[in-house]
């Protein structure tokens, strides 16, 4: 293609090549101490607590059961191809097994829902205790009952984002309800959507 390009271009008489210089070579290294954003953990939590969210369950069939965590950080990342990216911590226990199964059920959750979310904050145990859910559609991942939005994708990509995983996933089918409110995480507590 490039070949094309300049061959095109000689044959126009433009210019293929000038008195150009390269740029010299970065110097690669590592960020010093003294270069740390002087940014304490608890400071970063209080101030982006600060940024309402909505709540989400994300589940998969793993090879020994359900599996499924709490997440609030989940966005819509694409339209054409239809994509959405949630966020995990890399020392997470269900995540590998979400990742072996290769696909997932993002379950929006409704604004009567926080015990349920509560229950899927901890780590270890049986989440699914008493938990109703029939399978996704294309993936098989539960679809807990009540959630008044679902969105069942396979695994797309996932890259790192220091101590977290950014996980792309590939929207397969979703659905919604018409009616409900969402649960909403604001500064450390759950919440409710008022219309005025």
């Amino acid at each position: 293609m490039a070949a094309t390009a300049v061959r095109y271009l000689r044959s126009a008489g433009a210019p293929t090549a000038g008195p150009y210089e390269a740029l010299p070579a970065p110097t690669l290294r590592a960020v010093g101490e003294d270069e740390r954003v002087p940014v304490g953990r608890d400071e970063f939590r209080r101030v982006l607590g600060h940024f309402a969210s909505g709540v989400t369950v994300v589940t998969a069939v793993g090879e020994d059961g359900p599996a499924g965590f709490a997440c609030q950080s989940f966005a819509s990342l694409s339209l054409d191809p239809p994509l959405v990216v949630f966020m995990v911590g890399r020392r997470s226990t269900t995540w590998p097994r979400i990742a072996r199964a290769g696909g997932f059920c993002v379950n929006i959750l409704g604004e009567e829902q926080g015990a349920l979310c509560r229950g899927f904050a901890v780590s270890g145990g049986d989440k699914f205790a008493g938990v109703a859910y029939r399978p996704a559609p294309v993936t098989g991942a539960p679809l807990l009952d009540g959630a008044p939005a679902w969105i069942d994708c396979t695994v797309q990509a996932v890259h790192t984002g220091g101590d977290h995983l950014l996980v792309v996933g590939r929207v397969a089918a979703l659905d919604a309800e018409e009616d409900g409110a969402p649960l909403l995480f604001h500064r450390g507590r759950f919440g409710r959507f008022d219309v005025r």
